[in-house]
Parts: C-alpha cells; sequence; structure tokens
C-alpha cells in the first residue's frame, strides 16, 4: 500500500472517539471536557470552523506516549451547535477527508494536537447491480436506528465508495480492522469485505 498523500501538511486539535465518523458522514456530539470546549472556540473563532481531526480510540495503546489515538483520522468541519436538555454544548460535525498523524504534541490541558498529512480520499466508483443488497441493507439499517442515519440522496446509494463508508462508520468491527481497511487505495477491497461480512450474517 502507498500513502495517498496531498501536499497538505497542518496542525490539527484531535477528538479520539469510540465512536467513527468519515468523509461524507455526520455526528452528533456532546462536548464536556473542558479541552475539547476550549478546542471547539478556537475552531470556531472567526467567520468559518476551521476542521478538527475525529480520531479512533486504539484499546490496545497508551495515553501516556499517545498510542491509544489511530494514526488514520477524519478533519471534519463543525456545521451546528446546540444546547443540550442537560445544558452541555451539542455539535454536529461533518466528516471532509482523511488525514494520517504524523506527530502528537500534548498541550497543558490534556488537548492533543496533531501534525497531519491530508490523504486522498477513494476516487467515485459506481455500486455494481450484484452489491446493491449493501445499499438496501444500509437504508434498512438506517430506518430502523435513525440515530445512525447520515442524510444521503437516491445518487449516494449508487457510489460504492460513499456506501463502503457509511458501513465503516456503523459496523461494530475493531478499529484495527478499520484502520486497515481505510488504507485501501480505492474501495474494491472493502467492498469484498462487506460482501463476505453481510453473507455471512445471512446464513
Amino acid at each position: 500500500m502507498t500513502d495517498r498523500l496531498t501536499d497538505a501538511h497542518l496542525n490539527m486539535p484531535l477528538f479520539p472517539l469510540s465512536g467513527h465518523v468519515l468523509p461524507g458522514g455526520t455526528m452528533r456530539l456532546r462536548i464536556f471536557e473542558p479541552r475539547y470546549i476550549r478546542m471547539v472556540k478556537e475552531a470556531c473563532n472567526g467567520t468559518s470552523c476551521n476542521p478538527i481531526g475525529m480520531c479512533m480510540l486504539n484499546d490496545q495503546g497508551q495515553v501516556d506516549n499517545n498510542t491509544h489515538i489511530h494514526p488514520i483520522g477524519t478533519a471534519a468541519t463543525i456545521v451546528d451547535f446546540e444546547q443540550l436538555k442537560d445544558g452541555l454544548l451539542g455539535i454536529t460535525v461533518a466528516g471532509q477527508g482523511l488525514f494520517k498523524v504524523q506527530q502528537i504534541n500534548v498541550q497543558e490541558d490534556g488537548l492533543r494536537v496533531g501534525h497531519v498529512c491530508r490523504l486522498s480520499g477513494w476516487a467515485p466508483q459506481p455500486l455494481a447491480a450484484d452489491d446493491q443488497f449493501l445499499a438496501s441493507q444500509l437504508e434498512e439499517i438506517y430506518k430502523a436506528y435513525p440515530e445512525l442515519a447520515v442524510e444521503h440522496c437516491a445518487e449516494n446509494l449508487q457510489q460504492a465508495d460513499w456506501v463502503c463508508l457509511r458501513w465503516l462508520e456503523i459496523l461494530p468491527i475493531s478499529a484495527n480492522t478499520k484502520q486497515e481497511l481505510l488504507q485501501h487505495d480505492d474501495c474494491t477491497p472493502v467492498l469484498e469485505f462487506l460482501r463476505n461480512l453481510v453473507l455471512e450474517s445471512k446464513q
């Protein structure tokens, strides 16, 4: 596998989570730790919001040396704010693109800031007729669990790359496996993985 790198290298605050958002997806979050409240304020201190880095937690890693953060994350933009019933800050983020963490610095309040390089996303790829069941199954899950649903149109469900990313967001598989799948240069190996997984679940 070769890194799909672009020219953009930048520093980005990192937000490690057990839930996952990928490019084209959205996620609602409750913000209560002071370091992450500061992160949100600093990300949106102008006319537009700078991206924050949504990272997958590595349950085999250590906080002391930052290995609890998996290297491939999603640059996400804050698209909505709300005050929740419990008084906490609620935000909605939208995934924009993938990045790879090169180095992590820890600030005084514990906020991690990563020096990251952007990864080029998977090229658009139409969903083959034989794989339409993946889109249908995804829609069934969204109807059964609306809290997982991502706003979409019929065209999205015809794109293999979009469908693969949405499955990776919601599947209860290890973050290690998701990291491995995201490293592929296109979504073809991910389609094969999903085919096998969904078909096995029906047996």
